[in-house]
């Protein structure tokens, strides 16, 4: 055997091993031959580069050190889920699935593990990228991480397709904390407060060797299969991944009714105390890949999906007083300062009281004992009063009527329940808020500048409004706090990097209230500039694809204000991108604007990233379901079974390649 076979055979062996021990836990040898076997692969690779292996066993223990890591889109977004918290609502999900399937449905139900959600691609076999949920459109690529935890498959076996996604949790179990913890504690150092925010900082590490001292573990829930034909639901995908050489929680069943699945979510409620993970729920799902199809998503949800969330762990403290907080659009936001108590792994002090209707419904009053929770174990927030512990120092609230910062009144509008301060040109929280949220990761990213210098500029009178930021100068900012020369240099650099960002994000940056992000591409696509968008019309606006009644009245107001004009024209003359820009191709057109396409099959002339851009450079956009909104499919070879039906069901038009070209560069 020649070295080149010998390292493909230890590689092989190891591969083998590692499932053998870490997923099957059966282990087949030793740990001593296993580090033995190891050593001998780790000393052939060092002496023959030239067989070089990014998956091969040896990087598991990690080494490589990351300064940044980078965004990665995803192929197919990473949806969150729906919440439901009793059997009612559960059987309110069913009926609605009622109106798309009149056949019977059946139900997978799944632990939902408390951990980090991530995608994982690969190819022909090979692990190829690692990354985080993110915002569901796009993450962190944390490959060279996730690549030292053991029960991450680097090579699959048996039959397994081509190309997929492979979505699971990172988790930390609830043992490798403890010793983690251990450890720490001996070291003089701070304990983990719980296995979530552990394996999520785990997986930021900067130095993968780090990374792999951690016992995290990946629990696969989902495959992502483009054009599939040889998995029909998710019951077969849980069963074959493991196969394949995935972590496959055993806990998971089909039920053949609601009924049945409040029976599982029942009895794991009671029994999860006994599972090796944290778990916060149970995640349902329609069982059937072409009944999922049909079932489609929502703008935030897949319809077809569900998790039923535990009652969370309460506390009871006091609450000692409320101090308000005025965001970037005027509303005001009272927060209750608590009697610091421990709650589901941290401290607590202060929770939001959302707005007075809440605080006046819960009859809430001052020195009250209060019961705590965390909205998603995370988010802390009252939920009751211990009314046997009111005594009667407890003192009514009464609601501020002017804003705590500029002492402007405030207003309530008619539906609403928040208060709004109205005076948004002078008060200095929302004028510190807008540019905030101008700046931020999904809008123009500027580096070099974070919320505590956009503070900092405001409070010393340099910048008034965000549009102020192109005109900052090195000599502008040199000497304020923090601000040394390099940091004024990077500072407006940034700035001018930030005119090539493009339009859908640069729209999300203006901080229309109800526009986020996903929102605003969709009207960038649709309107294709900023001038039609601001002459367009309720009717106009609430005919586009996601967009009601709510965010058509909040982008007229905005457009409204002859201010917000007078903003974006100066940011017009600054450069910023108020229209879509194709850098690549000069040939855009409008022939596509109100079309909403489904890609489908495989190419012969373009690749499917190169279909989505001529479909969006020219007014269109792509979706991954097929549903009523649906204008037409772009299919090539091997078109989905499953879509081909669904488009007969729903009589839409399938088109090819040539006729889509033609379609594209003759009209």
């Amino acid at each position: 055997m020649d070295i080149k076979d010998k390292i493909s055979s230890l590689r092989q062996e190891l591969h083998e091993y590692n499932y053998q021990y870490y997923v099957l836990d059966n282990p087949a040898i030793s740990d001593y031959k296993f580090d033995l076997k190891l050593k001998e692969l780790q000393d052939l690779e060092n002496n023959h580069p030239e067989f070089y292996d990014s998956n091969s066993p040896t990087l598991r223990v990690g080494g490589t050190v990351t300064k940044e890591f980078q965004s990665s889109i995803h192929n197919n977004p990473m949806f969150s889920l729906d919440n439901s918290y009793s059997i009612d609502e559960l059987k309110d999900w069913e009926k609605r699935l009622r109106k798309f399937i009149d056949q019977a449905i059946e139900y997978t139900c799944e632990l939902k593990f408390d951990g980090v959600s991530i995608n994982l691609l690969y190819e022909e076999g090979k692990l190829i990228r690692a990354v985080t949920r993110g915002d569901g459109i796009q993450g962190d690529d944390v490959t060279v991480n996730v690549k030292t935890i053991p029960t991450v498959p680097l090579v699959l076996k048996g039959n397994y397709p081509n190309r997929f996604e492979a979505r699971g949790e990172i988790v930390m179990p609830l043992e490798g904390l403890k010793k983690l913890n251990k450890e720490r504690v001996s070291n003089d150092e701070e304990p983990f407060k719980n296995t979530r925010n552990t394996a999520s900082g785990s997986l930021k590490l900067q130095d993968s060797h780090e990374v792999s001292k951690r016992p995290l573990e990946c629990l696969l829930y989902s495959i992502k299969i483009e054009n599939n034909s040889t998995l029909d639901s998710q019951f077969d995908v849980l069963n074959k991944a493991n196969g394949w050489g995935f972590n496959v929680s055993k806990n998971y069943t089909i039920a053949k009714s609601i009924d049945k699945v409040h029976e599982f979510v029942n009895y794991w409620e009671k029994n999860r105390n006994e599972l090796p993970y944290d778990i916060d729920g149970i995640v349902i799902k329609v069982n059937n890949f072409l009944q999922q199809e049909i079932l489609g998503y929502t703008s935030k949800f897949p319809r077809w999906a569900i998790a039923y969330k535990f009652k969370p762990d309460q506390a009871q403290t006091k609450l000692l007083s409320i101090s308000y907080q005025v965001g970037r659009t005027g509303s005001i936001t009272p927060v209750a300062n608590l009697t610091p108590v421990e709650l589901a792994g941290t401290v607590v002090k202060r929770a939001s009281l959302h707005n007075s209707d809440f605080i006046n419904k819960m009859d809430l009053r001052i020195n009250d004992f209060v019961y705590l929770e965390k909205g998603g174990d995370i988010i802390p927030k009252i939920v009751g009063i211990v009314k046997e512990k009111r005594t009667n120092d407890s003192t009514p609230i009464n609601y501020i009527s002017s804003c705590p910062e500029c002492k402007s009144p405030l207003v309530k509008n008619e539906g609403e329940a928040n208060h709004y301060c109205m005076n948004k040109n002078s008060c200095s929280p929302q004028i510190i808020g807008r540019i905030q949220h101008f700046i931020s990761r999904k809008a123009m990213d500027i580096d070099g500048l974070g919320a505590e210098t956009v503070a900092l500029l405001v409070n010393s009178g340099i910048i008034k409004d965000y549009s102020d930021l192109y005109k900052l100068k090195i000599q502008d900012v040199i000497g304020l706090e923090r601000m040394a020369e390099k940091s004024s240099i990077n500072l407006v650099d940034g700035i001018k990097k930030s005119l090539d960002i493009p339009f859908e994000r640069v729209l999300y940056a203006l901080g229309i209230r109800h526009i986020g992000s996903t929102v605003a591409k969709t009207l960038a696509r649709h309107y294709m500039n900023i001038d039609r968008l601001i002459s367009s019309n309720s009717i106009e606006l609430e005919s586009v694809d996601e967009i009601g009644e709510k965010i058509a009245s909040s982008v007229i107001e905005f457009f409204s204000d002859k201010k917000n004009i007078e903003m974006i024209n100066t940011l017009k003359s600054y450069g910023l991108q108020f229209k879509l820009v194709d850098n690549n191709n000069e040939d855009t057109s409008e022939i596509l604007i109100g079309k909403s396409v489904v890609i489908s099959g495989v190419f012969d002339n373009y690749s499917r990233d190169e279909l989505k851009k001529l479909i969006e450079i020219n007014g269109g956009k792509t979706s991954s379901s097929i549903s009523k909104k649906t204008s037409f499919i772009l299919a090539g070879s091997n078109i989905g079974p499953s879509k081909k039906q669904k488009a007969e069901a729903l009589d839409i038009k399938i088109i090819n390649e040539e006729e889509f070209i033609k379609i594209i560069y003759t009209t």
